[in-house]
């Protein structure tokens, strides 16, 4: 049995200049403010420092007029993995990204799974709060907890006035500050992609389970926190990513002794004047993040691979 022709239906199709210029934006767009900076910073990291402006020498230069000599310095990229400091810097910040990413899934995993189980009015309140922040600058919420963090800061106070302390904690210009920042400043981005993933999980799913015997928590083990596995993925990166190269929270909330990569970069760009080597560490630091970047899209394409 034939369908009968559709009346009033209309079809629109590009053509394929227009198809073109449509992709192209995007791709520009990336060209313009991503590759093409990133091709800076990568030729300045093989450049040696001087004094000027800029003060770095051209890695390509005409000698005699004639010829186009070509001078590479590796020299800062080995400065990074011989110097104590850069590599206690690396591994600080991988540290302390890999915590923060796991205290924001063990606080964010409960919310999400709250969140996708309330009620459709109730749900969009709570989505609001999640998002609230992001209206109000970084810096501005990250300075905030410098009033509530410091020793006549209201923490303290309030653990004064209830009597659990008879003397301030010295908690700002601490690691555990830091862990509180991060934690603070990318919840959210670990609340959202696994709020998105559990709210489309089947409900039937877990009704079977309990029709089947299966208690709550094994019910959560091995059907919802399976199917939710790439929502904690996703949120993961989300917060590890940004967090290994985060600049602001360990500036304000750990002081001058938290080594991390983002604050030793902005010490060469700004005190130092060194340019080669903080794009060398910049870069090098790219190659770092771009490790389970690769590692996940090499798990989300297997996982098609297997589902198809």
């Amino acid at each position: 049995m034939s369908d009968g022709p559709t009346h009033g239906a209309k079809s629109f199709r590009l053509p394929i200049s227009g198809r073109l210029l449509v992709i192209s934006v995007p791709y520009f767009w990336l060209l313009l403010f991503l590759l093409l900076p990133m091709l800076i910073v990568l030729e300045i990291s093989f450049s040696e420092a001087r004094i000027g402006i800029p003060p770095y020498q051209p890695i390509l230069q005409f000698v005699e007029n004639r010829y186009l000599e070509i001078k590479l310095n590796f020299g800062n990229y080995n400065y990074l993995f011989t110097d104590d400091i850069y590599v206690s810097a690396y591994f600080n910040s991988v540290k302390v990204a890999f915590f923060s990413t796991i205290l924001c899934l063990l606080i964010g995993y409960p919310m999400a799974y709250g969140i996708a189980r309330s009620e459709p009015g109730q749900r969009t309140v709570l989505l609001m709060m999640v998002i609230m922040p992001f209206w109000t600058s970084f810096l501005i919420r990250i300075y905030a907890w410098i009033g509530i963090l410091k020793e006549n800061g209201i923490f303290n106070n309030l653990l004064l006035a209830v009597g659990l302390i008879h003397q301030p904690i010295a908690i700002l210009n601490t690691p555990a500050a830091v862990y509180i920042g991060m934690v603070y400043g990318y919840l959210p981005f670990m609340i959202l992609p696994l709020y998105t993933n559990l709210e489309k999980l089947d409900g039937s799913l877990l009704e079977a389970a309990a029709d089947l015997g299966a208690r709550p928590w094994k019910t959560f083990l091995e059907v919802t926190l399976p199917l939710s596995m790439p929502g904690v993925l996703a949120g993961s990166l989300l917060v590890f990513i940004p967090a290994c190269g985060e600049y602001v929270i360990p500036s304000l909330l750990g002081g001058p002794n938290t080594y991390m990569i983002g604050t030793q970069i902005a010490g060469e760009f700004f005190l130092n004047h060194d340019w080669p080597v903080a794009s060398a560490v910049a870069i090098a630091l790219l190659v770092i993040l771009l490790l389970p970047i690769v590692w996940y899209q090499r798990l989300e394409a297997r996982n098609r691979g297997g589902a198809g």
